[in-house]
């Protein structure tokens, strides 16, 4: 069988290559690091730009927040490991579903939250890349629902105990009306923000909630923020 590589392979090669936002991302990323990825899009693209670096000889290992990034990363040579036994992580590259001008930010789309947050405690320098449609104006909460993990015993008390801090989340579904479950095994809700709310008091509220597991506000876990702007130049937030 020839080693040449396949014209899907070649088209991923060089698009991983001309991607500055995933590039600038990893450039930190030296020799014997252990590297988290995350769940979205825009890791994704991470993740193929320190898939080029590793056949060009840089020697890192892998941590990932969903079973299927594993199996992605593992798929393109990745030295993927069990976070399990892992006590810190040297990097973590990330994606956002929103963002603002304070980085504070809100994740979930996939599911993956918990996980992610898991992450974010564990790693020296958690750096999310995102494009610039993510970012919201005055704060998160304007553009996207804010997923919340729940438990599904107890889900209509949780949801009772969720609806008297004010919000009001839609139980998520899948595209064949399934319901959906992260790795872990729980449901999501997506709550509708109104845009104005008190960020940490909502943490507060949410975290005191037994039957919620986690939640997608993520409001001092960034330590950079690399902004792919519409003209295709990159605006860096730093903590």
């Amino acid at each position: 069988m020839s080693d040449k590589p396949t014209t899907t392979q070649a088209s991923a090669e060089a698009t991983a290559a001309n991607d500055t936002l995933a590039n600038l991302a990893i450039e930190p990323i030296a020799d014997g690091m252990l590297v988290g990825l995350g769940a979205g899009r825009s890791a994704s693209r991470g993740m193929l730009a320190l898939a080029e670096r590793v056949k060009q000889g840089l020697k890192v290992r892998c941590v990932t927040s969903t079973e299927h990034r594993a199996e992605e990363a593992a798929k393109l040579g990745l030295d993927v490991i069990d976070f399990g036994v892992i006590e810190e992580v040297d990097y973590l590259i990330d994606g956002a579903d929103e963002i603002d001008r304070a980085m504070r930010v809100i994740k979930g789309s996939r599911g993956a939250m918990t996980r992610e947050r898991i992450l974010c405690w564990a790693a020296k320098r958690t750096v999310f890349m995102v494009t610039e449609d993510k970012i919201a104006e005055p704060q998160i909460g304007t553009r996207f629902p804010l997923p919340i993990a729940v438990m599904a015993y107890g889900l209509a008390s949780t949801r009772r105990s969720i609806r008297h801090i004010g919000l009001n989340g839609v139980v998520r579904r899948d595209l064949d009306g399934q319901l959906f479950l992260t790795d872990n095994g729980n449901l999501v809700l997506d709550a509708t923000l109104s845009g104005n709310e008190d960020l940490l008091d909502l943490c507060d509220e949410l975290n005191s909630i037994p039957g919620v597991v986690d939640h997608g506000l993520f409001l001092d876990e960034a330590d950079e923020i690399l902004v792919e702007k519409n003209d295709g130049s990159i605006e860096r937030l730093t903590r």
